[in-house]
C-alpha cells in the first residue's frame, strides 16, 4: 500500500515537473502569463520553470519575418493603371507590446503593408515608379512603420518588386525608345557629316594651293580601284583639261553662223574672197 501511495506521488511529482519546465529557444523570447496578467520579465533563451496551472508560457518569435506583399492595382498620378507588388522585412522589438497591444502583429503589417503601398501608387508618376525606386522605398517605409511602432515592430526594409504595365503602355513606351534612338542617331550622323566638312574643306584649300596634290590623289584613287582586281577600270577625267582643249579649239575662223529660219549654216567668207 505504502509503496503504490509513493509510487502515485512520483508520478504526479513528475508530472508536475515536466508542465512546469519550458524550453524557450534562442530566436524566442518567452512571456508568462500568471492568472492572466503579463508579467514585465521576459524569459530569455534555454529552459524557464513555471507556476503548474497558474502560469502560462508564450513564445515570441524575435527573427526578421518577410512578408510579401500581394501586387496591388492602382491609377498614378499621371493617369497610368499599373499592379505593384512589394516585400516587407520587419522583426519585433517588443515582445509585450507586439504580443498584448496587436491581436496578430503579422496580419496588421501586412494589410498596413497593402494600404500604404495603394498610397504611394496614387502620389507617384510612372517614370518614379520605374526609376526612382530607392526614394519611394523610403517613403513607403516610413509609411509602414509609424503605426508599427506602436505594436512593438520594426521596419527594416521595404522593397517594390515589380511594376506591371498594360501591354497598350508596353508597346508606347518602345515606340517612344525607339524614337529616341533614331533622333541619337540622326544627330550623330549629322554632326559627323559637319565634322567631315571641315576636313573636306581643308583638303580641298590644301590641294587648291598646290595643284600636283590633286593629280598624287587621282593616282591614288586608281591604285586603290585597281588593288580590286576589276575587269572594268573607271579612270576620272580631270575638267580642266576639257576645258583647256576647248578653248584651245574654238578659233574665229572656225565659227560658222546659224541662220534664224533654221536652214544650213552659211560659212563665213574672208574680206579677200567677197565680192566687190
Amino acid at each position: 500500500m505504502l509503496a503504490e501511495i509513493v509510487s502515485i506521488v512520483a508520478a504526479v511529482g513528475v508530472t508536475g515537473l515536466a508542465m512546469s519546465v519550458r524550453v524557450v529557444k534562442q530566436y524566442e523570447r518567452g512571456l508568462i502569463y500568471r492568472f492572466g496578467r503579463v508579467s514585465s520579465a521576459i524569459r530569455e533563451p534555454g529552459l524557464t520553470m513555471l507556476m503548474p496551472i497558474a502560469d502560462r508560457l508564450q513564445k515570441v518569435n524575435m527573427q526578421i519575418v518577410t512578408l510579401p506583399v500581394p501586387a496591388q492595382e492602382g491609377i498614378t498620378r499621371d493617369n497610368v493603371t499599373v499592379r505593384v507588388d512589394a516585400v516587407v522585412y520587419f522583426k519585433v522589438i517588443d515582445p509585450v507590446v507586439a504580443a498584448v497591444n496587436v491581436q496578430d502583429y503579422r496580419f496588421a503589417v501586412g494589410q498596413v503593408a497593402q494600404t500604404s503601398l495603394r498610397s504611394i501608387i496614387g502620389k507617384s508618376d510612372l517614370d518614379d515608379l520605374l526609376s526612382n525606386r530607392e526614394r519611394l522605398n523610403q517613403g513607403l517605409e516610413l509609411m509602414i512603420d509609424s503605426p508599427a511602432l506602436d505594436w512593438g515592430v520594426h521596419i527594416d526594409r521595404v522593397e517594390i518588386k515589380d511594376v506591371a504595365l498594360p501591354e497598350s503602355m508596353k508597346r508606347s513606351m518602345s515606340r517612344q525608345a525607339e524614337a529616341e534612338r533614331e533622333r541619337r542617331a540622326r544627330v550623330i550622323s549629322a554632326d559627323g557629316e559637319l565634322q567631315a566638312s571641315h576636313k573636306l574643306s581643308e583638303a580641298a584649300g590644301v590641294m587648291a594651293d598646290t595643284p600636283a596634290a590633286l593629280q598624287l590623289r587621282l593616282l591614288e584613287t586608281v591604285v586603290q580601284v585597281a588593288a580590286e582586281k576589276n575587269s572594268t577600270l573607271v579612270l576620272p577625267f580631270p575638267v580642266e583639261l576639257l576645258r583647256f582643249l576647248e578653248r584651245s579649239t574654238a578659233q574665229p575662223g572656225n565659227v560658222s553662223e546659224q541662220p534664224a529660219n533654221g536652214q544650213a549654216p552659211i560659212p563665213r567668207q574672208s574680206e579677200e574672197s567677197a565680192p566687190g
